[in-house]
């Protein structure tokens, strides 16, 4: 079992277990790491040069969203990670955007289909969902535009 770990290119999802132990799933493999999802969201900000806190003034700014914030981890890959629950809570899973190839209603829970075919039941309101997805989709529309625009 890991100790610690950054998020990367291939990180699909960070599920959190218990306070301290999550499970991500990456693209070709899955396993354990004994921190928090929200210590894993702020040490992989950390790594790519910015916070946890920092990143989520960012979208504040961009987007005006300030309640289950989507993040950019590292804006040169795109990565965009976004929380199932208030990241206050110690079991908010973190999905990455970039990751998901479908969503669906599964009775009250929502069912993600990611680019490697896994999928994953998320006790979580389609709608809710939704729009979590939407809000991240928007942050990364403005961030793509943004790196396209020319001085």
């Amino acid at each position: 079992m890991k100790q610690e770990y950054e998020i990367n290119p291939s990180t699909i999802a960070i599920l959190a277990i218990e306070k301290k132990l999550c499970k991500i799933i990456e693209v070709e493999r899955e396993f354990f790491v004994e921190e928090s999802s929200m210590k894993i969201i702020d040490n992989s900000c950390k790594y790519f040069g910015s916070s946890y806190e920092g990143r989520f003034e960012g979208t504040k700014r961009l987007t005006g969203i300030s309640n289950k914030s989507p993040i950019i981890v590292e804006e040169s890959k795109n990565i965009i990670f976004f929380p199932t629950s208030s990241p206050r809570n110690y079991d908010c899973n973190w999905i990455s955007l970039n990751k998901i190839d479908d969503y669906k209603k599964k009775g009250c829970k929502s069912i993600l289909k990611f680019v490697n075919n896994y999928h994953l039941e998320l006790n979580m309101s389609y709608e809710s969902l939704e729009n979590q997805i939407l809000r991240a989709t928007r942050l990364d529309s403005i961030l793509r535009k943004r790196k396209n625009y020319e001085f």
